[in-house]
């Protein structure tokens, strides 16, 4: 596939450029991605290149299955360590399926990561969170705050009653409610990541509620159904809709003005991160262990947990500045 090639060509020019000319043992870091031909990795890479333009010889190899399957990636994390690559950063497609094939890796003396989507803790060093729980709780709220200075009704729109992420993000949302002082949370209603459910929710609120003034949907099914509803409740103006959802997706709720901005990970930023790290770890300039405080370039620094986990920064902001460049993107 040409994207990939030109990925993969792009940084190692860059890296050649900067270096001078690339010698046979330049660093070598494989992002490995869950599935080949996805924007939201493809994104990741670019920020992964960018990373290796501003070491300097480093090459990256952009690489995955073509199916997102566990399988695929021992396949391509096998074929990585035949070729002795100084370092492997994965977003796993299976949290215990990839250990073995990891250790093995290790062993050889390849500095493994995980990020995005994490691996057990015995087949990785470390593990690069997008962002954390209470960050993302944080923002939901702040996200409908920032545009009610004078307060206002909310309420919010969530995935299942037992989505562990989803409750986890509205607890810790609740926790940092005092800080937003007017902002009241009325009600929390589930549409079960369906979108025919997640829009008749959000009318409900709407119809129930006459004076609400922003929906917040930290669920990127619901925040896309519950603009739709405001849209079509004739309400845009009167009813924020806000949360977590995918630049491509929410790029005309933006447009339409039912949503003034959302959130979620910049792949960009956590491309560039991921690549950061595992060069920091596989020169020896960092250790992964519980504390450890590891730089990340301009993304700052990462703090491990005594899980050896980080989380990299507060979601991503998308608003109209800005939805026009990443739409396109993932």
């Amino acid at each position: 596939m040409s994207i990939f090639r030109k990925a993969l060509t792009t940084a190692t020019i860059a890296a050649t450029m900067v270096a001078g000319t690339a010698q046979a043992d330049d660093m070598r870091i494989a992002l490995v991605v869950k599935a080949l031909g996805i924007g939201f990795f493809e994104a990741a890479a670019k920020g992964a290149e960018e990373a290796a333009e501003e070491l300097g010889g480093v090459e990256i190899i952009y690489t995955g299955p073509t199916d997102t399957t566990a399988e695929g990636q021992i396949e391509v994390i096998n074929s990585l360590i035949a070729q002795q690559v100084d370092a492997i950063a994965v977003s796993a497609n299976d949290t215990d399926a990839l250990v073995p094939t990891l250790q093995k890796a290790m062993k050889r003396g390849i500095t493994v990561i995980s990020w995005d989507s994490g691996v057990a803790e015995e087949g990785r060093q470390l593990h690069l969170n997008p962002s954390s729980n209470p960050l993302i709780g944080n923002m939901i709220i702040k996200l409908a705050a920032d545009h009610l200075p004078d307060g206002g009704d909310v309420a919010v729109l969530s995935a299942t009653t037992t989505s562990t992420n989803q409750n986890i993000w509205i607890e810790e949302m609740t926790k940092v409610l005092p800080n937003y002082p007017g902002i009241n949370v009325v009600a929390t209603v589930y549409g079960d990541d369906l979108a025919d459910k997640s829009y008749r929710e959000a009318t409900g609120l709407m119809q129930t509620h006459p004076d609400l003034k922003a929906i917040i949907a930290p669920t990127s099914v619901g925040i896309v159904a519950a603009a739709q509803a405001v849209v079509d409740a004739d309400k845009v103006g009167q009813v924020n809709v806000t949360g977590l959802g995918l630049p491509s997706e929410m790029a005309g709720a933006i447009e339409s003005g039912a949503s003034k901005s959302f959130a979620i990970w910049n792949p960009i930023d956590l491309g560039y991160s991921a690549t950061m790290l595992a060069h920091s770890l596989a020169s020896g300039a960092a250790e992964a262990a519980p504390g450890a405080e590891i730089p990340m370039g301009r993304m700052g620094t990462l703090t491990l947990d005594e899980n050896t986990n980080g989380a990299m920064a507060d979601p991503f902001v998308y608003d109209s500045s800005n939805i026009d460049e990443f739409k396109s993107i993932f």
